[in-house]
């Protein structure tokens, strides 16, 4: 049995056991000990969800989530306990190069290492406009609090919770002359926050410390540090996060031109398609190039990249599917046996350059593929991201094994993969996309 299958059983079983929906209806919400979901499963391994597509089917199909209020015990409820992160286009900012051998720019793929790399090259102390000194780290407990949060399926009508010394992990925290900086990072652009990542680390130190505590969600995405500088309008609200600034930063040197990308297509020759590898269902490249970063570190089972890159369970076997399809990653088993997802050669020697190379070495993978390669030519032509139909033309005339309507489903996939292209390039100043 799979992971996530594990625990949606295991969960099911948890709510069969304790009678937890009919307790919801009765009472609004249900809490539950770690010692009891220890009794199934490691509570450690059950309660922590970065997206909510991650939450257990049975989960999903109530309206419910989960957030830890003691150091041993969980409430469940129709807590509404994430938000979206919108990625505006936004310029970024050049860093500083470090010049350090221990730090390599461009290997930058655990979370550990982009947090040093911004704190060396100064993106925390330009976001508080003063010098700053890294001084938070790890887990610890949050004290004692209460919050009201939004009820899902009663707007008009929050929880108000308590917690009690429950444990909290904070990333880091930079601490300047006026401002206190707690950061939550992701090595991926993460769709969705978890409030709560930012919430309790800020309940917790704005009761100890004197000046402004500042949150931020700092998101690296091929080579790009998404700055996210947020506030927490009312205290006592989870939900009244609000979005101060959004801003972006690389140590990329040089970028690349609509001239670059034009060169590389003109001279790519398209193979043949892969054999026995499905045309991809993976619309956001974004995604993919950081499902590669992910597997920088290390192989990973199927289970693994679910639950590490914060995907929705039906997804994984897509983008892995398209890792595989440009020849970036290949599926294998590790030494006892398990399935497992790993990169190719290929990809590592992509992956190891520096930004200018590496966009160009994935933009060739990309438009060795016949229908990439017709479509970004579609995309020269007429000024933008093909529509939908030309590039369903272009399927077809490329005999693809499809049917008519997946066919016009695998074209998003197409079109968004061109859109990602003609963005590495600034093609958005030199081309209006559809």
């Amino acid at each position: 049995m799979s992971r996530t299958a594990g625990l949606d059983a295991a969960w099911r079983e948890l709510f069969r056991r304790h009678r937890i929906l009919e307790r919801i209806e009765e009472e609004g919400r249900f809490s539950i000990t770690a010692a009891a979901i220890n009794e199934v499963r490691e509570a450690r391994l059950m309660a922590k969800f970065d997206r909510s597509a991650q939450l257990p089917p049975v989960f999903r199909e109530h309206g419910l989530s989960i957030l830890p209020d003691s150091r041993g015990s969980y409430v469940i409820g129709p807590f509404l306990t994430h938000r979206p992160v919108r990625y505006d286009p936004v310029r970024p900012k050049r860093l500083a190069s470090l010049g350090l051998e221990t730090l390599d720019e461009s290997n930058l793929y655990s979370e550990a290492a982009v947090l040093l790399a911004c704190c060396h090259g100064g993106l925390f102390e330009d976001l508080l406009g003063e010098k700053c000194a890294h001084t938070i780290g790890g887990r610890m407990g949050s004290g004692d609090f209460s919050f009201r949060i939004a009820n899902t399926r009663a707007p008009n009508r929050p929880f108000t919770l308590d917690v009690h010394n429950a444990q909290v992990e904070i990333d880091a925290g930079y601490e300047s002359r006026s401002a206190l900086l707690l950061c939550e990072c992701k090595n991926m652009a993460s769709e969705e926050l978890l409030i709560r990542q930012l919430y309790y680390p800020y309940r917790l130190w704005r009761g100890k410390v004197r000046k402004p505590v500042i949150p931020l969600f700092l998101a690296c995405s091929n080579d790009v540090f998404h700055a996210f500088l947020c506030r927490f309008e009312d205290d006592g609200d989870y939900n009244s996060l609000a979005l101060v600034r959004h801003g972006a930063y690389t140590f990329a040197a040089q970028g690349l031109e609509l001239a670059d990308a034009e060169a590389l297509w003109r001279r790519a020759v398209p193979g043949p398609e892969p054999a026995a590898i499905p045309f991809p269902q993976a619309n956001s490249f974004a995604r993919v190039v950081d499902l590669l970063g992910v597997l920088w570190e290390r192989e990973l089972t199927r289970d693994e990249v679910t639950m590490q890159y914060e995907f929705d369970p039906r997804q994984t076997d897509y983008y892995i599917s398209a890792c595989q399809y440009l020849g970036l990653a290949e599926r294998g088993r590790d030494g006892e046996g398990n399935p497992v997802c790993r990169l190719t050669e290929q990809a590592r020697r992509i992956l190891g350059r520096p930004y200018r190379e590496k966009q160009l070495g994935l933009m060739e993978a990309v438009l060795r593929r016949p229908v990439f390669h017709r479509a970004f030519g579609l995309a020269l032509r007429c000024g933008g991201v093909p529509g939908q139909g030309a590039v369903a033309r272009v399927m077809r005339e490329e005999n693809l094994p499809l049917n008519q309507r997946t066919l016009d489903r695998r074209a998003s996939t197409v079109r968004g993969w061109i859109g990602w292209l003609l963005e590495q390039c600034g093609a958005e100043d030199q081309l209006t996309l559809e």
